[in-house]
């Protein structure tokens, strides 16, 4: 019977489309941390904090092609997950291709500053941009310079970095891969792949068994 932990952190899911998101958590390194109850998550659809009767979405004022997500679902969605969790530290996130470039060094920090993670996840042509003066503190992040549909991939990309720097989710700390000796090539078994008449080998350092030549080589391969 798998052994119930205290979680270390909560991730709270705003989108459109959760049924996006929900398979997520049953596979690999984070399924095992959501199953072992080191980390908390729960999914929430927007179209639930729509209490005015009017769409979530919207034509943009000015004009342009596409729709854009109306502001106060989304307040109205985050105020209520910040009133659950009452004074334990909260950080919001807004995924938009304008924001932050997100990378190693911030999933390690809110790995160990934060509680709870509110990803809200944007689609079509975003949110409406008062969303960040009414979320005090919220921090607009990129995963990367190319567009995609909405906010899911982008919020299950931070959700996965973080979750490896916990304590306890890879089993061993030096499986993170910044903190232990790889190259950019490893390989595996078998020894010689034969393609086309072409024969392609592991290199033979990685046979010899000298512990200190392969970490070496290894070093230098990086």
């Amino acid at each position: 019977m798998t052994s119930k932990l205290k979680a270390q952190i909560f991730f709270h899911f705003l989108s459109l489309f959760p049924k996006i998101i929900d398979p997520y958590f049953k596979f690999g390194v984070v399924g095992r941390a959501v199953k072992r109850g080191l980390v908390g998550v729960k999914v929430y659809n927007l179209r639930d904090f729509n209490l005015d009767g009017n769409r979530v979405d919207d034509r943009p004022y000015g004009g342009g092609p596409g729709m854009v997500l109306r502001a106060r679902p989304i307040v109205r969605a985050v105020e209520k997950i910040k009133l659950k969790v009452k004074a334990e530290k909260c950080k919001v996130i807004i995924f938009s291709p304008a924001g932050k470039p997100f990378n190693n060094v911030l999933a390690d920090k809110w790995s160990r500053d934060y509680k709870h993670l509110i990803l809200i996840c944007g689609r079509y042509e975003g949110i409406d941009a008062r969303v960040r003066r009414l979320i005090p503190g919220a921090t607009e992040v990129s995963i990367g310079p190319y567009i995609l549909s909405g906010g899911e991939l982008p919020a299950l990309a931070v959700f996965d970095a973080v979750v490896r720097r916990l304590p306890g989710a890879l089993g061993d700390e030096l499986s993170i891969e910044e903190k232990r000796i790889a190259s950019k090539k490893v390989y595996t078994r078998p020894e010689i792949i034969t393609h086309r008449g072409k024969n392609f080998r592991v290199p033979k350092i990685l046979l010899s068994g000298d512990h200190q030549k392969i970490e070496n080589w290894k070093l230098e391969k990086k």
